[in-house]
């Protein structure tokens, strides 16, 4: 296998362009791709032509503008590229128009209430930083979402235009340094994804896997991830045969998939690739869970991308590591060589703190879902209590820049902020903290709280557009600066002062942690329906505002999907709940008392003792009893769910009333599974599901 040669096969790529496409309409794209310049749009029908071409040589017959609603997923709708001739024949076509933009019927497409249900018509519109590439004989165009009204329906568009708010911000602080040449600067994201990986039949054998991707009973099996032994250790040759597999496809559409291993709990594993342009990572990023999915099929394994399909078994996230970057590759959150550099480091460093203190809830609320609510909090991710990890040695630095006084740091790398007042500091040589939610790792940050099955369009949204805002309160000010070192340096001071309660080095699983963060001031959402309701708040909206990122109707809207969708997952949980206990469960159970009574029966009559039978019998029926009852409670709370006024209002009714009556629910069963015989419980248990690969 020459991986080379096979790296972005099915990409349109710049390659392909510069070989397919005249050099002016090549330049000119480029242009658009590397500076987010306007596109021409005379060069589209020629870059339409050029697209057909390649992708008809590689075996396409169809076209499809490829976007992201507000699903969680992708979307597509195939169109082929044959057009009838006069003559009774058909040639194989593409216009610019076809490439640039697409009609799609949004009526059954989540919008929040920003049009009605009879407004059908929505349009996709080409994303050309996002190359194009083909998929199962399809040629898919990365392109945006939006209503027949202008409304954006997507997660792609907000994350261009927050992108876009990042660019010009971080523009203006660089040239306040002198570096005038600078032509644009863009998030870069690398996402690690965590995931599960079970045989495809454990999978179709449990109702609750195939209707909402978790295991909504279960008892934790004999061994776990007690033992560590799973953690970096040998891959097994099915698992080896499944990542070699998933890799080579990855690679064919230029995702440069780099790292792979087991991970903490039994069948969790991880994938993680190179860094790239954040929109271009988010696209990626769904064709890395899409892939996935598809070849576990051909293994006849299944791939698990729930937050927490087993309880008790450690969760799956998507570490989310964000940068900023400019065209040469200069990182701007990676200490320079110079005074200079190292000033304008602290500078977008204190930003980025600054900007997660003012606006803990939005990024709480961007990774807010039912499945993530289980794994928060869980003492194996992150809690719900926002805060930033910098390490010891930065701290201190932070810690002697506000007091004004000489750092006496042991490191050997020393560097200069390029302000007299300011102290000499090292290089950073942070430890990994992995129970922060947001970590400062040496040049990038780790947001670590977002949920496996997340798209990380949402998030990086949050980040891009609280940081544009910071650094556009720094630029305002620093700019009528008539000193600037001056002006630098009691920004810097001020903002860590300010500021610093949002930083912390230790254990954020701690309960002392949870007290010190309510000491603080801190925000500690601890559900879904707690998080939400705050994209709406006052600042938020003047936020996107400010930032051109949405309107107020978008974000209203925005919150009310996740809102629904958060009650819509829980009402099939809790559905499936009933049907397990009801169906499967109970008569399962009853089956066995049974088999017990007739046990004790017998003995009897041989005038034997059955101790032992009679307290299992009692003990599981009256259990069973107490499950059934359960059910019953989950179908009165569902109707009345239904009859909830507004989102919000079913969402908290959700989190009071539904999820502790399903927990109850669920400790009667599992209480049963390890008391009755196995031949009568009625799916797979943790023990074969986690340990049969």
């Amino acid at each position: 296998m020459k991986v080379p040669e096979m790296f972005g096969e099915n990409v349109f790529n710049l390659r392909v362009m510069q070989e397919k496409l005249p050099k002016d309409v090549f330049k000119s794209l480029k242009n658009t791709i590397d500076r987010g310049t306007p596109l021409d749009a005379s060069v589209a029908d020629v870059v339409a032509n050029a697209m057909k071409d390649w992708a008809v040589e590689k075996g396409a017959t169809h076209f499809t503008h490829w976007f992201q609603p507000m699903t969680g997923i992708t979307a597509e709708k195939h169109d082929s590229f044959i057009s009838p001739t006069k003559d009774g024949n058909v040639i194989m076509e593409l216009s610019g128009k076809e490439l640039v933009v697409g009609e799609s019927d949004a009526s059954s497409f989540p919008s929040g209430g920003v049009r009605a249900t009879f407004e059908a018509r929505g349009y996709t519109s080409w994303d050309p930083t996002s190359f194009a590439f083909i998929k199962n004989g399809t040629l898919c165009i990365p392109t945006t979402f939006i209503s027949y009204g202008g409304e954006v329906l997507d997660k792609k568009t907000p994350l261009l235009k927050s992108m876009r708010a990042l660019n010009e911000q971080a523009l203006r602080i660089l040239k306040l340094f002198g570096n005038d040449t600078v032509r644009h600067v863009f998030p870069t994201v690398g996402a690690e994804q965590e995931y599960f990986l079970i045989d495809r039949k454990m999978y179709d054998a449990r109702k609750d896997l195939v209707f909402s991707g978790r295991t909504l009973f279960g008892a934790k099996p004999p061994k776990g991830q007690e033992l560590e032994d799973h953690y970096f250790g040998p891959i097994k040759k099915r698992v080896s045969d499944f990542m070699k597999d998933v890799d080579e496809e990855l690679w064919k559409l230029g995702i440069v998939a780099k790292t792979e291993h087991n991970e903490v709990a039994p069948s969790q594993h991880e994938l993680a690739p190179v860094f790239t342009v954040t929109n271009v990572a988010s696209d990626q990023n769904q064709l890395v869970m899409e892939t996935m999915k598809k070849v576990a099929s051909k293994h006849g394994l299944y791939c698990l991308l729930h937050e927490k399909p087993f309880a008790g078994i450690n969760g799956s996230g998507k570490h989310n590591n964000w940068s900023m970057s400019t065209e040469k590759g200069v990182n701007l959150l990676d200490p320079g060589s110079t005074p200079a550099e190292n000033g304008q480091f602290m500078l977008f460093l204190v930003a980025v703190i600054k900007a997660v203190d003012e606006y803990q809830d939005l990024l709480r609320l961007s990774v807010a879902s039912a499945g993530n609510d289980h794994r928060l909090g869980a003492n194996e991710a992150p809690p719900a209590i926002v805060s930033v990890y910098i390490g010891e040695e930065l701290a201190e630095i932070l810690d002697s820049i506000e007091k004004g006084v000489k750092y006496s740091g042991k490191a050997k790398q020393v560097m200069k902020l390029g302000v007299d007042t300011l102290p000499e500091f090292p290089k950073d040589t942070t430890d990994r903290n992995r129970t922060s939610p947001f970590a400062f790792t040496g040049n990038k940050f780790e947001f670590r709280m977002p949920g496996s099955t997340f798209s990380i369009a949402g998030p990086n949204i949050m980040i891009n557009t609280i940081v544009a805002d910071v650094l556009r309160e720094f630029a305002d000010e620093l700019e009528k600066a008539e000193d600037f070192h001056a002006a630098l340096h009691a920004l810097v001071v001020r903002t860590i002062k300010k500021h610093k309660r949002i930083i912390f080095n230790g254990n954020n699983y701690s309960e002392e942690w949870t007290k010190e963060a309510a000491k603080r001031g801190l925000m500690n959402l601890r559900n879904t329906a707690e998080a939400l309701p705050h994209f709406a708040d006052k600042k938020n909206i003047k936020l996107f505002e400010r930032n051109h990122v949405f309107t107020e109707r978008e974000v209203r809207s925005r919150m009310e999907i996740m809102l629904d969708n958060y009650c819509k997952v829980l009402a099939i949980e809790g559905l499936t709940m009933i049907e397990m206990g009801k169906k499967d469960i109970f008569p399962a159970v009853n089956a066995y008392i049974l088999e017990l009574a007739d046990v004790i029966s017998k003995k009897k009559a041989l005038c034997l003792a059955s101790k032992a039978e009679e307290e299992l019998a009692a003990k599981l029926s009256a259990a069973n009893e107490a499950m059934y009852a359960k059910a019953g409670e989950i179908e009165k709370i569902l109707i009345e769910l239904k009859e909830c006024g507004g989102a919000r209002e079913a969402a908290e009714f959700a989190a009071e009333k539904l999820v502790p009556v399903m927990q109850e629910m669920r400790a009667y069963a599992d209480e049963m599974e390890l008391c009755t015989a196995k031949k009568y419980w009625p799916f797979p248990t943790y023990g074969d599901i986690l340990f049969s690969v």
